[in-house]
């Protein structure tokens, strides 16, 4: 039986989950959410950064991410941070898609998908 190590886990969900050397990311959203969707961007990123490196594995180990919006007239103010983040880093493979939020101030969360 493979093993599953799961991280930050609560009765809904596991921030971090590992099988195989594959490490999934729950969707991830910005802790100042008034801050714009550029800048919650880049917050969104700096945690992936950081709950990567709990289990070893860094931006440059992307398979894949999922990127919801909740104005898709943001695109562009995102995609810049997101190319920002990945400073020359090869790119993961990624979908983008406009969304609507359970909660009101969201306007953008990103699921990641790597390997460590």
């Amino acid at each position: 039986m493979t093993k599953i190590e799961r991280h930050e886990k609560n009765e809904r969900l596991s921030r971090i989950v590992v099988h195989n050397g594959t490490i999934y990311l729950s969707g991830l959203t910005a802790d100042d959410r008034q801050a714009d969707t550029a800048g919650q961007t880049r917050q969104i990123l700096k945690k992936a950064d950081d709950l990567l490196g709990r289990v070893g594995s860094a931006r440059s180990q992307l398979l894949f991410a999922q990127i919801w919006l909740k104005d898709a007239g943001d695109f562009d103010a995102m995609n810049k941070a997101w190319v920002d983040w990945l400073d020359g880093a090869e790119p993961p493979a990624r979908a983008t898609v406009g969304a609507s939020f359970a909660l009101p101030d969201i306007r953008v969360e990103i699921q990641f998908t790597a390997v460590n």
